[in-house]
């Protein structure tokens, strides 16, 4: 009598594979961006705890411990740094994060939908906007004889010349990302706002709910989970504050103001050539963030809201 083949039980982990190969393959692109432009050079980490030298190169330069990390610490500029990161941070936070979730809320209440996707799209272009063309837009709308000028001469006002007033800088950075990134962000939340269940909104109806009723009880608690991640992450981005346009805007008048760790960073780094004590200041602001991220996903978590992890 013939024994019967024995068959091969494939591997499950080299079946789920063979089953996603064609994902893997458009995320091969992204993961390898990542590898090489996000996980490689963290090797480089090592030079903040060394005194780098060129000539000696990474591995041979001496080390030197926590020393940069101790005198950025000890800096008369620690402070100043700090503050101005953080406040235009928070103020980003605190006027931007609101923005996009009532913009998309307004949005979803128009039903002419030409109107509607005229508006969106007007919203979405600012953010493909270079950040040097932007910056150029509001040094001359806020020049002397810029447009802003020559709107509030016509109230009897003097000509300011806003762009070396350092109380201004805040208002004017804040203003331009506000202006800049709105309609974009407005994205994920009106992606939100498609997941509701309509029969939600008919029910509603049938009870007797007005539209300020519905939006109460229904569309801000069904976008509520998206609203908590994207909080959480832009918390978690509180010090990360682009560099390209501070950089633009600032000038030595407001840096009183506007003077924050990226751009002390680039002076330091790479207009000093001080590669360590650079190296060491951005993975500080590093510590703070993830410390800032951690700290509003466990909050986020005990609240019983939506948290990433």
């Amino acid at each position: 009598m013939e024994a019967l083949p024995v068959t091969k039980r494939k591997n499950p982990f080299l079946k789920r594979l063979n089953d996603s190969k064609y994902l893997l393959i458009l995320f091969a692109p992204c993961l390898i961006y990542y590898l090489l432009f996000h996980y490689a050079p963290m090797f480089g980490i090592i030079i903040s705890f060394k005194d780098y030298n060129l000539f000696k190169g990474l591995l041979e330069s001496d080390w030197v411990g926590l020393k940069y990390y101790k005198m950025f610490v000890e800096s008369p500029d620690f402070f100043i740094l700090l503050r101005n990161t953080f406040l235009l941070g928070l103020y980003k936070f605190i006027f931007g994060f609101p923005i996009p979730i009532i913009f998309a809320l307004l949005l979803n209440e128009v039903k002419n939908m030409y109107f509607k996707r005229f508006v969106q799209t007007v919203s979405y272009l600012p953010h493909f906007i270079s950040n040097v063309i932007v910056a150029s837009m509001i040094v001359m709308f806020l020049s002397p004889d810029g447009i802003v000028n020559r709107l509030i001469g016509f109230l009897g006002v003097e000509p300011l010349n806003w762009m070396i007033m350092p109380e201004m800088f805040r208002t004017i950075f804040v203003s331009s990302e506000i202006w800049q990134h709105m309609g974009w962000e407005t994205i994920i939340f009106l992606a939100a706002l498609t997941g509701i269940d309509p029969q939600l909104y008919e029910a509603a109806e049938i009870d007797g709910a007005g539209r300020f009723a519905k939006l109460i009880h229904i569309t801000i608690p069904g976008i509520l989970p998206a609203i908590f991640i994207v909080g959480i992450l832009n918390i978690g981005k509180i010090l990360e504050i682009g560099f390209e346009k501070v950089f633009l805007l600032y000038n030595p008048v407001t840096y009183e103001t506007a003077d924050i760790i990226s751009t002390y960073v680039y002076r330091v780094g790479l207009v000093q050539g001080n590669y360590s004590y650079a190296t060491a200041i951005g993975i500080f602001l590093g510590i703070i963030s993830f410390i800032f991220l951690f700290a509003a996903n466990y909050f986020a978590k005990k609240s019983g809201q939506e948290s990433l992890w």
